[in-house]
């Protein structure tokens, strides 16, 4: 399966432990391509449709609907949980995930 970055993805996060985001749910894949590219897993970041304004979850429009990426629960999985394509998310949306995935764990 061809993954790139920015790419929105199905995938079945089950089992998951705590409070961790569960069900097979879309996700983004952050990783960079050379990872993407060469290694059986990729980082994702789970979307939610339900969330309350927070400094790590970021708006966005996909398919017409409204949701969040949830950068706080970023997280590595094998390729093969993910269950389909889903399309990208715009250039807007990739410089803000830029933004908040810098400002949550570089600065």
């Amino acid at each position: 399966m061809d993954l790139k970055q920015y790419q929105i993805v199905l995938v079945n996060l089950d089992p998951t432990l705590g409070s961790e985001i569960q069900k097979t749910r879309p996700c983004v894949i952050v990783s960079p391509n050379e990872i993407n590219n060469n290694l059986r897993s990729v980082i994702i970041v789970p979307m939610t449709s339900v969330s309350r304004e927070y400094p790590t979850r970021i708006k966005i429009n996909h398919n017409n609907q409204k949701g969040w990426m949830v950068i706080d629960q970023i997280r590595t999985i094998d390729k093969i949980r993910i269950v389909k394509k889903l399309g990208l998310i715009s250039e807007r949306e990739i410089i803000e995930c830029k933004r908040v995935m810098r400002e949550t764990f570089i600065d």
